[in-house]
């Protein structure tokens, strides 16, 4: 069972659209968990507070580690070996790759921080990792943790209609998908790529192949130059594995 746990303030934003979707079926269905825990409810004043000033003076308000580790240590037992994640901009870029990765594990505990930040004392001390959905800021960690969740469970056996759909997406092989077209053949003017219909698979392939391979050049030149790089190190290691040993 792939279980995520939620710390946030605001436990009413989840499942959210997550509910409306075929993770929610997913959800209803039993094939995953998600526990969405209200961060102030361990606070230890009247007012519920989660936050204080930052140390060394500057704008804003800081989430203090004194309360988080009580929410954290109520929900999250010590043996517990799911990933601890906080969503933040100036984590580790989430990539389809560590998406597979989680989803194939038990799942994940997710703290979304608010404010101008997290103190630094409870990301060390409980051992979470900082991971980031793009180059912007968000107004809190909730939306990129829905983000998160709807990455790793369409990736969970049953959720997804066809296997092979997530295998031929963006990101899968190091390329953005290709182009995809339905009926009407002809719609204002624009025809379905004549090769789609043609019957022959193999020109489909080539086809699709060709396009992902185009697209990835045009839109992502930092994912074509990753697959350019790991490409000749393929080929450098095919040509050692065939240079005979030669001993004495």
């Amino acid at each position: 069972m792939w279980r995520a746990t939620i710390l946030t303030i605001f436990p009413d934003m989840f499942p959210g659209p997550l509910g409306l979707t075929l993770a929610g079926k997913a959800l209803a269905a039993g094939l995953w968990t998600l526990e969405a825990v209200d961060i102030r409810a361990h606070a230890s004043d009247k007012h519920r507070s989660v936050d204080d000033t930052p140390a060394g003076g500057g704008p804003g308000m800081v989430m203090r580690a004194d309360v988080l580790a009580r929410a954290v240590d109520a929900v999250v037992a010590a043996t517990d070996s799911r990933p601890r994640l906080v969503m933040s901009p100036r984590g580790v870029p989430l990539t389809q790759a560590r998406v597979a990765a989680l989803a194939e594990g038990g799942g994940a505990v997710i703290l979304c921080g608010r404010f101008e930040g997290i103190d630094e004392r409870l990301i060390e001390g409980r051992a979470f990792e900082e991971v980031s959905i793009g180059d912007y800021v968000l107004s809190g960690g909730e939306i990129a943790a829905l983000v998160l969740l709807d990455a790793c469970v369409r990736l969970l056996p049953g959720v997804m209609g066809k296997e092979a759909s997530t295998a031929e997406e963006s990101f899968s092989q190091g390329l953005l998908e290709y182009p995809q077209y339905t009926r009407p053949q002809l719609w204002e003017g624009r025809p379905i790529p004549a090769v789609l219909t043609c019957g022959d698979h193999a020109k489909v392939e080539a086809w699709r192949r060709a396009e992902a391979e185009r697209l990835t050049r045009a839109r992502r030149p930092d994912l074509w130059a990753a697959r350019a790089v790991a490409g000749k190190r393929d080929k450098a290691g095919t040509r050692r594995s065939k240079t005979p040993r030669r001993d004495g």
